[in-house]
């Protein structure tokens, strides 16, 4: 078990013991965030034949080799091609195809010109320059050849690969579950939102906050219940949780007083610890465990704090167990849009909102960084990580960080 190690050794630990869920397959229209369980590779080029870029004509470029303005060159208007027809006619010497965006070429023809550089009739067109061999030609596979290799397993699916696996004709393309994950929330002065609060009680924050948090990293999340702060409680909620889901997070219950239990209920629970308490700030009060091949998240009862430890650490072996070949956030690096006055003994991770209104990446910075100031981490989309030891810092530090 490791005890007190720094942020990263925490969160390899975790992704040691991380692995993917089994796959599906789901609809294209459904595929919109999921994971690409295998690796899209073209069965066909894109486009499948050559076609017209523009709508306008299709002729054999040599026959307008000498047209000038003065001395234009008149082609037969043979046939029409609309988009979406094969076309019915050859192109000789001086004929010509009416041609619509995205057309099959015709056979004989090797250019096409558009509309507004020509003067045309029902029956023929007349063009005044030169026009290349080739102009105006989307070539088949120009987009994609056969058996280029798209994307690998592992790649969300975006915009993007959805639109290159509706061009292979992919319907329901293989994509990884979204692991189910468990939320357990622990402590005797908890009550549930919409209830009424009694004297001394507080709503269940947490249930809400990482519900969000897991939906947004890919993962389907199942409220277990609260457990109050008995270890028998959160023993059973834990294997419950074990039997039903893939992986079970818990907040409360994990730093040093009397009624923080939840690593005796993990071990009771017959849990292995992998990681007690991390080395940074917020987040430091945590517990990592493994039970039956499945990871346990103990974390803070305090919910910004909670939230910087998920983001930190629990997350990347979530996104491996969601099949992400990526797990790890985006690195970064910014400068401080203000002062931060305090100094850092252990590594602090800075919440904040990214800003590049004025071409450089700056982080700005909540009001409070406390633990337990949910509210500040409305918006925040990066964390800067202060290396321990630092003092106060002022604005325009500059420090590396990670994209949430």
């Amino acid at each position: 078990m490791l005890i007190n190690p720094d942020y990263e050794t925490a969160r390899d630990a975790l992704l040691a013991e991380a692995s993917a869920v089994d796959t599906e397959r789901v609809p294209l229209d459904e595929s919109a965030g999921r994971v690409l369980a295998e690796d899209l590779v073209a069965r066909e080029p894109v486009p499948a034949f050559d076609r017209s870029a523009y709508d306008g004509y299709a002729f054999r470029a040599e026959d307008v080799s000498c047209a000038t303005q003065d001395a234009p060159v008149t082609l037969t208007v043979v046939c029409d091609i609309p988009a979406g027809t094969v076309p019915s006619c050859r192109i000789e010497p001086g004929t010509a195809a009416k041609i619509l965006t995205g057309a099959p070429i015709p056979e004989g023809a090797d250019t096409v010109v558009a509309y507004e550089r020509t003067q045309f009739t029902d029956r023929s067109v007349a063009l005044f320059a030169p026009v290349e061999s080739g102009a105006n030609i989307v070539r088949a596979g120009e987009d994609v050849q056969a058996g280029t290799r798209l994307a690998l397993a592992g790649t969300v699916i975006d915009a993007g690969l959805a639109g290159s696996l509706a061009a292979q004709g992919i319907a329901c393309p293989s994509v990884y579950r979204k692991p189910v994950v468990g939320i357990i929330s622990t402590g005797n002065e908890v009550v549930e939102t919409g209830e009424d609060v009694p004297e001394g009680k507080i709503r269940n924050t947490n249930r809400h906050v990482f519900a969000a948090a897991l939906k947004r990293t890919g993962c389907e999340p199942l409220y277990l219940g609260c457990a109050g702060d008995s270890e028998q409680e959160i023993s059973a909620l834990i294997e419950r949780g074990i039997e039903s889901c893939d992986a079970v997070l818990l907040t409360g219950g994990v730093s040093a007083g009397d009624l923080d239990r939840t690593p005796h209920a993990m071990v009771m629970a017959g849990a292995a610890l992998l990681v007690r308490g991390v080395s940074m700030k917020p987040g430091m009060a945590c517990a990592y465990s493994l039970l039956d091949g499945k990871l346990l998240f103990g974390l803070s009862g305090n919910p910004a704090s909670a939230l910087t430890s998920f983001y930190a650490v629990v997350q990347p072996a979530l996104k491996k167990m969601c099949g992400r070949r990526e797990p790890l956030p985006r690195s970064l690096t910014v400068e401080l849009a203000s002062d931060f006055p305090k100094k850092t003994k252990a590594t602090r991770l800075l919440r904040g909102t990214l800003d590049l209104s004025n071409g450089s990446v700056l982080l700005r910075l909540p009001e409070s960084q406390g633990n337990a100031v949910i509210s500040s981490a409305i918006g925040c989309d990066a964390i800067a990580v202060v290396p321990a030891g630092s003092g106060a810092l002022k604005k325009g530090t500059v420090l590396k960080g990670f994209i949430l």
